[in-house]
């Protein structure tokens, strides 16, 4: 296997890609009894028109059928639901799905190994029917009920809306009752053939294992698949301007809640990983609980407490959210805005760059003392074509030039948007 290590923080990662095409990582923790396992497969919400590898047919499907197809894995032909068989096995388990990726998981500090089984086997056999795919219909028709009565999902969704005018990402994850209505199992067949080839999914182990030995055991339960060629996504032409500036909307919340956001149109760059660490340094100096502006605006009732700090990206997209409660959320948009113009215009201060830059640095290490928080990390980390170790590595490569120079190529004034649920 191949090995990468991080000499900073003393921690190693074992890969190997197999014959099928299927990526495993192995990162061994000695001083845990804890033990994290999910396998993702590289598909997700975006993913809605591609060209089957091998029959070169271009194909659309409904919006929501990654969600859907995640739900529908757990049902086997005997009759058992694997979900529940893992969880009877006292092993915590789960899925979920995101824009860009599905997975499946579990954590134990017993029966890992029949828990792989039951993993392995589900995640490889899947079994639809009509009379099973209606019935899901019902279930999921539920769950997005909920969440269009969900005041801080709403929030997300408008803030999309506002971001982009065509880019798949703006569409809910579980699609819309009218959507879902269409999947059947033919398109949740051709889904998984295409999507869930061991060549486009990454499995990810974190635990006190020998990983030569976890890989025997991994190969054993694989069943065997014909290679693939390289599934081609179709996706929108990149944006270059935001689709509106600001979203308003009533709901039941005793207090605002607001969501801002700035599309970046660099998407991809080679630098990604130091560019996201200037980011996230640059988000903390604005906003974080040690600025200036955060203590001025929660001193004077404004901002009710820390906001939410992230950057989100993939081959498709990326944008910057902040996110929190305020009884005047566009005092807090038109003050940001004000804070980054003087930042651009005056520069950042030394002394507090060093110091936000020392408190993310220490987040990244404290990442590490979770199995959970470990694997799900390398795993995505993977498919957007990132090694984990390397926001350790790149850290000191992070100068206060360069992290003037994101300031002022990505918090633009013309691609900040404001997303109100009142």
């Amino acid at each position: 296997m191949k090995l990468i290590e991080s000499s900073l923080i003393k921690e190693k990662a074992y890969i190997e890609k197999l014959e099928n095409g299927l990526t495993v990582i192995i990162i061994p923790k000695n001083n845990t009894n804890k033990k994290y396992i999910i396998w993702g497969t590289h598909f997700g919400s975006i993913d809605n028109k591609f060209i089957v590898p091998d029959t070169g047919e271009e194909v659309s499907i409904p919006d929501g059928v990654a969600h859907f197809l995640e739900h529908k894995m757990f049902e086997q032909q005997n009759g058992t639901n694997s979900l529940d068989t893992l969880m009877a096995l006292g092993l915590d388990a789960n899925a979920y799905t995101t824009n860009d990726h599905t997975a499946y998981l579990f954590e134990c500090t017993d029966n890992f190994y029949e828990g792989l089984d039951e993993l392995m086997d589900y995640v490889q056999n899947p079994y639809f029917t009509d009379q099973n795919v209606e019935k899901e219909k019902n279930i999921i028709a539920q769950e997005i009920k909920m969440y269009d009565d969900d005041p801080a999902w709403q929030l997300y969704m408008r803030t999309m809306e506002c971001l982009y005018k065509e880019n798949p990402v703006k569409i809910d994850i579980a699609g819309t009752v009218e959507s879902i209505s269409k999947i059947t199992p033919d398109v949740l067949y051709k889904c998984y053939n295409t999507f869930y080839h061991p060549s486009n999914m990454v499995l990810t182990v974190c635990g006190d294992f020998n990983p030569e030995n976890l890989l025997e055991e991994i190969k054993k339960r694989l069943v065997k698949k014909e290679s693939a060629g390289e599934i081609k996504r179709l996706y929108p032409e990149k944006e270059n301007k935001i689709n509106k500036e600001m979203s308003e909307k009533k709901m039941g919340v005793s207090t605002p809640i607001f969501m801002i956001g700035y599309q970046d149109s660099e998407l991809q760059s080679k630098d990604i990983v130091k560019k996201h660490i200037a980011i996230e340094i640059l988000l903390n100096m604005l906003l974080g609980e040690s600025s200036d502006l955060y203590k001025e605006l929660y001193d004077n009732g404004i901002l009710l407490a820390k906001p939410d700090l992230e950057y989100e990206f993939s081959q498709t997209y990326a944008h910057i959210l902040i996110s929190g409660q305020s009884k005047d959320p566009k005092t807090i948009y038109s003050k940001l805005k004000e804070k980054v113009n003087e930042y651009k215009n005056s520069g950042l201060n030394d002394e507090h760059f060093e110091r936000i830059k020392k408190k993310i640095y220490g987040d990244y290490v404290t990442e590490y003392n979770s199995v959970a928080n470990i694997a799900r990390m390398f795993m995505a980390d993977k498919f957007k074509g990132i090694n984990s170790f390397d926001y350790i590595e790149e850290f000191k490569t992070v100068n206060k030039k360069y992290v003037q120079e994101v300031l002022n190529s990505v918090f633009k004034d013309e691609r900040m948007v404001i997303s109100i649920v009142y």
